[in-house]
């Protein structure tokens, strides 16, 4: 026969571990919930916006083609350091990221007219990344997460496309495009729709430095 006391104990044994069991099973609900408010996003990313056209930017590790006319021993090509600046014939340490490659031949003309009577440069952009802000970036469940040149009339599918598309965790029409020229605005996109069922009308243009992420099923 059991004991009165044994009893007792084991009837609050019993309540406190499904007290626990209980509260344990809240912590990770609030941590999910939380993590969700922090992405979402409640109105739709516009269909249509008003930008100037973009002047392409040289980045870090873009590959520039120097031509100086009727000078070809000081014509090159050169990679872009990370600092931003290159070096040429001699032109040392001039600064390439963030500018345009007119604005880095005028610089490089002047820099040689020491040197070369009324020199006339060219510079041309073969391998290119653009500047860093320029970028497109596309985070969470891409199948390949990465940062992509912005181009004139770029569309979320065109990133989303050099992505790779999504991975087969993707909650894709929870996907929210973070726009940094707004002071980092979030609007919902609907690339599910877009991707797996093809509505058009779920294809929104994107700006440089926009943020394209895409969040787990999980959430």
């Amino acid at each position: 026969m059991t004991h009165p006391t044994t009893m007792l104990f084991s009837g609050r044994l019993v309540r406190a571990m499904r007290w626990l069991s209980g509260a344990l099973a809240v912590v990770p609900a609030v941590a999910v919930l939380a993590a969700c408010s922090s992405y979402s996003a409640t109105e739709p990313a516009p269909s249509k916006i008003s930008a100037a056209p973009q002047r392409y930017r040289i980045g870090p590790s873009d590959t520039l083609n120097v031509l100086v006319w009727r000078n070809p021993e000081l014509s090159t090509t050169v990679m872009v350091r990370p600092d931003g600046y290159i070096s040429t014939p001699l032109v040392d340490d001039l600064q390439a990221a963030g500018r345009s490659p007119v604005d880095v031949a005028r610089d490089i003309e002047k820099a040689l007219s020491r040197y070369v009577r009324d020199p006339v440069v060219s510079v041309t952009v073969p391998g290119f990344q653009g500047d860093i802000s320029d970028q497109v970036r596309i985070v969470g469940e891409a199948a390949k997460p990465q940062s992509v040149p912005y181009r004139q009339n770029m569309t979320v599918l065109d990133a989303i496309l050099q992505a790779g598309g999504m991975t087969e965790f993707a909650d894709g029409n929870k996907t929210v495009l973070i726009r940094s020229s707004q002071g980092d605005k979030r609007y919902s996109v609907r690339l599910k729709d877009l991707m797996q069922r093809g509505d058009l009308s779920a294809n929104v243009p994107v700006m440089p430095g926009d943020i394209i992420l895409v969040p787990s099923g999980f959430f």
